[in-house]
C-alpha cells in the first residue's frame, strides 16, 4: 500500500528539522513527512561520538532564526546541538512526522501525474512506496556509511589500534596511550586537546600541511551581559546580527587583503604559541579561505602544545610500522592508537539514486537556482548550507523561501515547478565555490555545479542570499509552473487543484 504525502523531507538533521519548523509554521495546510535513516534526529551531532565533537561556528548563527541559543558558550558540544534540534521538535511537534530506521532507496519522478514515487527501506528491512509532490533534500553533503580513508603504506603491519572519527567506538578507553591522529583540519584540532584532557599519555598530531586556525572565546561576555538587560529574542537577534557581519567581513578581506589577513592569523598564532612551538606547523602555503578556517575555544589547542602534553609533526609518511608510524623524514611516531582524520566522503542526498520517468539523474550535470533548487529537475529542491558562514543560515533563508514557492503555487492551481536550466550557464566548478580542500575536490563528480550568472550562480554571501530570496518573483524565464489539472469552476465558484493529500 503506497503512502502519500504532500512533501517528503529526505533527513532530520540540522537542515530537515529546520525546514520542517518552517513548513509547520508557514504552510500549515500541507501534510509532510521526514524520513530518517538513523534511531534519532541530529544528523552529524548524533553520528559523531569522538571526543571533542563540537561546532566551528558560534552558535547565534548556528542556531535557528526562530529559536534563540540560551547559552553564553560561543561554540557548543555535539550533544548540546543535538538537545536543541531535540527541543525544536519538541516545540513544533514534528516527533510524529518523523519516521526513524527509514531509509531512501530511491525516487522516481512521473511527469505525467507530477508526482514522485519513493521507495524506502523501513526498519523491518520492508520496501515501503511513498508518493510525494516533493522531495527536500537534507541530508547534507557527506556519505555517513564511510569517511574518506586513504590506503597508508603496509597499514597491515600495524599491531595498535585504527580509528576513523567517523566510527569513534563506544566507550573506548585510551587512557595512558601513546596517540597519533593523521590530519590538520577541525576533526584533528578538536580531537588532540580532547584526548589529552581525556586522558591520553601522549598524542602527536601529523599533518602532511599546516591549516590556518584563529583563537576563540569559549564565553560571549557581550551577549551575556544583555541577556540579563534585554529580552532572550532581542540579544539573540543582536548578537546574531553582530557575527554574521564578523564572519561576512572576515572572509570578505580574505578576498580583497589575503596577505593582510594573513598576518593577522599567524600573529595571532605566535602570540599563543609563546616560542614554544615552530611557526612551520601553522603556516599554511595558501591564503586564508581557499580551505576553511578552523577555530579552537580560548586557544585549547596552543595550550596544550605550550605545554607539551602534545606536538605537531609536519612531514609524510613513509609506511606504516609495527609500533606507529615512519616518516619520509626519517623520524618514527611510536604509537598505541593511530586516528585517521583524513576528511569526509561526499554524498549527495544520502545516497538516493533519484530519475525521471526512469531516466537516471546526475546531479554533477546540474545547477543550483537561487542556491536552492535542481536545475531541470522539478519539485525537488536541495539544502546546502554555507562555506564561509554557518550552516543554519542557509538552511532558515531557504526554508522561508521553499515555503513562500510553496503557497505561491498553492494560490494558483500549481503542482509542478521546473527551474529550466541554460546549459551555456554550466560551469566545471562546483557549488562549493573556491575551496580547495581535499574532500571539496572529491566532489567534483557528486556536487551541483556552479553558473556563470544570478540566479544560477551560487555565492556564498548570506547577505546577498537572503536579500534576493526574501524579494525573488516567481514570475520570471527560469521557472516553469504546470498544473496536472486545470482550474475551472464549480458551482460558479473557482477551485484549484489539490496536491496529493
Amino acid at each position: 500500500m503506497e503512502k502519500q504525502v504532500d512533501i517528503l523531507i529526505v533527513g532530520a538533521g540540522i537542515s530537515g528539522i529546520g525546514l520542517a519548523a518552517h513548513l509547520s509554521k508557514n504552510c500549515p495546510k500541507r501534510s509532510f513527512a521526514i524520513i530518517e535513516r538513523r534511531e534519532s534526529v541530529g544528523g552529524t551531532w548524533d553520528l559523531f561520538k569522538y571526543p571533542g565533537i563540537r561546532s566551528d561556528s558560534d552558535m547565534s548563527t548556528f542556531g535557528f532564526n526562530f529559536k534563540p541559543w540560551k547559552k553564553a558558550s560561543v561554540l557548543a558540544d555535539g550533544a548540546s546541538i543535538k538537545n536543541y534540534l531535540s527541543e525544536v521538535v519538541e516545540e513544533c511537534q514534528l516527533e510524529s512526522r518523523i519516521h526513524y530506521q527509514h531509509r531512501v532507496l530511491n525516487a522516481d519522478y512521473d511527469t505525467h501525474t507530477h508526482k514522485w514515487s519513493v521507495k524506502i527501506e523501513n526498519a523491518q528491512a520492508k520496501t515501503e512506496t511513498w508518493v510525494a509532490n516533493f522531495v527536500l533534500g537534507c541530508t547534507g553533503y557527506y556519505n555517513y556509511d564511510q569517511g574518506f580513508q586513504p590506503e597508508f603504506p603496509n597499514q597491515d603491519a600495524f599491531k595498535g589500534t585504527f580509528i576513523h572519527p567517523q566510527h569513534w567506538p563506544e566507550n573506548f578507553d585510551y587512557s595512558g596511550k601513546k596517540v597519533v591522529i593523521i590530519g590538520s583540519g577541525a576533526t584533528a584540532i578538536t580531537l588532540v586537546p580532547a584526548m589529552v584532557k581525556g586522558g591520553a599519555g601522549y598524542v602527536t598530531m601529523l599533518q602532511r600541511s599546516p591549516t590556518y586556525i584563529a583563537s576563540v572565546p569559549s564565553i560571549d561576555m557581550v551577549y551575556d551581559k544583555m541577556r540579563k538587560y534585554l529580552s532572550e529574542d532581542m540579544a539573540y537577534k543582536l548578537t546574531r546580527a553582530r557575527n554574521i557581519g564578523m564572519q561576512r567581513g572576515i572572509y570578505a578581506l580574505a578576498q580583497k587583503q589575503p596577505k593582510l589577513l594573513k598576518k593577522l592569523l599567524l600573529n595571532a598564532v605566535k602570540f599563543q604559541l609563546k616560542g614554544k612551538v615552530d611557526m612551520k606547523h601553522f603556516t599554511p602555503d595558501y591564503e586564508p579561505w581557499d580551505q576553511r578556517l578552523c577555530v579552537v575555544p580560548d586557544g585549547d589547542l596552543f595550550k596544550i602544545l605550550r605545554e607539551g602534553r602534545a606536538s605537531v609533526e609536519t612531514d609524510h609518511i613513509e609506511r606504516f610500522t609495527e609500533t606507529g608510524i615512519q616518516l619520509k623524514s626519517g623520524k618514527h611516531l611510536d604509537a598505541d592508537i593511530i586516528v585517521s582524520a583524513t576528511g569526509l566522503n561526499i554524498q549527495i542526498l544520502g545516497g538516493m539514486q533519484a530519475s525521471i520517468d526512469g531516466k537516471p539523474i546526475d546531479t554533477s550535470k546540474h545547477m543550483l537556482y537561487r542556491g536552492v533548487m535542481v536545475s531541470d529537475i522539478p519539485n525537488m529542491a536541495l539544502i546546502i548550507g554555507y562555506i564561509n558562514a554557518s550552516w543554519t543560515l542557509k538552511v532558515d533563508i531557504a526554508a522561508e523561501y521553499i515555503c513562500r514557492l510553496l503557497n505561491y503555487m498553492d494560490m494558483n492551481g500549481f503542482d509542478e515547478v521546473l527551474p529550466e536550466g541554460n546549459a551555456t550557464e554550466l560551469l566545471d566548478d562546483t557549488v562549493m565555490g573556491s575551496l580547495t580542500s581535499g574532500y571539496i575536490a572529491r566532489a567534483a563528480n557528486v556536487m551541483p555545479k556552479q553558473g556563470k550568472h544570478g540566479p544560477w550562480r551560487v555565492s556564498n554571501n548570506y547577505l546577498a542570499d537572503r536579500k534576493d530570496l526574501k524579494t525573488a518573483t516567481f514570475e520570471d524565464d527560469i521557472l516553469q509552473f504546470k498544473s496536472k489539472v486545470e482550474q475551472g469552476k464549480v458551482n460558479g465558484k473557482k477551485v484549484k487543484p489539490r496536491l496529493v493529500s
